[in-house]
């Protein structure tokens, strides 16, 4: 079984504008309304490519209603903690001549509203998969992160963890399944600034040396690099496409990796060009990827490389 948390889901409200002219009145020309969170998205897109997941975290109020209802219409099963007080956060991203983003609080999150997401995490069972991703809010322990691994440390559950500096070096020791910076994330991680494929590796392996057993970096249209533990390291050009939304696109690669890694039983290449091209498939449309999209991208994707 696979779950993911998400601590702080939102509703995302996508707009577009020619321009956006602030103190007056703007009228846009798009209008979309999405669930959205790390753990979410990689929740649906699992859905969308046909392995079921269970969402995990908090919501609140008509908006948390409303989360789990299109998260329900894409399929995806939901089992958050319904807190009392506040609502579920709104999110506006507003898509002019530049991109603007307005992000909402997100619900009063209490210990006991805490305990209860340990309650259910308590109930996984060996060679389940969790995926733990994003930021953490205020209202919560800032080492929640660590908190969890720790309670679930020796259990034979396989986690991956998709966050940024501290949040992800600080689960290093428990030895995550999967850890999937960015380029930029893993930059300022190590102190380097990396622009290029053949320059991940070492860096790669220094966050295998403090505890990760896989290492993903996605590199936007640099393409992707993964350090599996087995020694290899496998890197690829990103699909060629139309660049259209790239909200999601790397919890999409999360997604599309754990489906190739599940539906090969384990092949470290089908996993890494599954990640490829559902991550691709996310930032060439509007919406998440889809089975065919992605079924689509990986029929014209050229062989990937291994450095020597």
């Amino acid at each position: 079984m696979i779950y993911t948390v998400t601590f702080n889901p939102s509703l995302d409200y996508i707009v577009r504008l020619d321009d956006l002219r602030l103190g007056e009145i703007n009228r846009v020309n798009y209008e979309q309304v999405l669930p959205g969170g790390k753990g979410v998205n990689v929740s649906i897109v699992l859905s969308n490519l046909g392995h079921k997941s269970t969402a995990l975290g908090f919501v609140a109020g008509f908006t948390g209603r409303e989360i789990e209802a299109r998260m329900s219409a894409y399929g995806a099963t939901c089992d958050f903690i319904q807190v009392k007080e506040g609502m579920s956060r709104i999110n506006v991203k507003a898509k002019a001549k530049e991109e603007t983003a307005i992000n909402g609080l997100g619900p009063k999150i209490t210990p006991q509203d805490i305990d209860a997401l340990y309650a259910k995490l308590d109930a996984l069972q060996a060679g389940d998969l969790l995926v733990i991703a994003g930021n953490v809010p205020s209202m919560l322990p800032s080492d929640i992160y660590e908190r969890i691994m720790s309670r679930l440390d020796g259990r034979g559950i396989d986690i991956v963890v998709d966050a940024e500096r501290d949040l992800l070096v600080n689960v290093l020791p428990y030895h995550p399944f999967l850890v999937k910076p960015n380029n930029h994330e893993l930059g300022d991680i190590v102190g380097a600034t990396i622009t290029h494929r053949d320059e991940v590796e070492p860096y790669a392996r220094m966050l295998q040396e403090r505890g990760a057993r896989n290492v993903l970096v996605s590199m936007g249209g640099e393409g992707a690099v993964l350090v599996p533990e087995n020694g290899d390291v496998i890197m690829s050009e990103v699909p060629k496409g139309t660049m259209v939304n790239t909200v999601g696109a790397g919890d999409s690669m999360v997604a599309g990796f754990l489906t190739g890694w599940i539906e090969s039983n384990g092949d470290y290449e089908t996993a890494f060009k599954m990640g490829v091209c559902t991550g691709s498939a996310s930032a060439f449309s509007d919406n998440l990827a889809t089975r065919p999209e992605v079924e689509a991208l990986l029929a014209k994707m050229t062989s990937v490389g291994y450095a020597k």
